[in-house]
């Protein structure tokens, strides 16, 4: 599973409106790997968690799955597929 594949997976998973999650690859590297998540401002507190805490896991799962590259994951809120906010 590719690590843009598993964000969704493990975001859709957190939110009240999967069908809003947007996430894209914004740079790949042989050494890092930037991923950004755009979900509704209604969800982005559910991704981001207590004190940033489930952000936080999220990226601790993807940098595991990247191996030797650094997964960097940013959270965009208040955008939706449907690019309305």
């Amino acid at each position: 599973m590719a690590a843009e594949e598993l964000v969704a997976f493990l975001v859709r998973g957190l939110v009240d409106s999967p069908d809003d999650v947007v996430v894209s690859t914004l740079e790949e590297g042989e050494a890092s790997l930037v991923i950004e998540v755009s979900v509704s401002a209604d969800d982005a507190e559910l991704v981001r968690g207590d004190e940033g805490e489930t952000l936080r896991h999220i990226k601790a799962i993807v940098n595991a799955a990247a191996g030797k590259r650094k997964a960097i994951v940013e959270l965009v809120e208040g955008a939706s597929a449907s690019g309305e906010e």
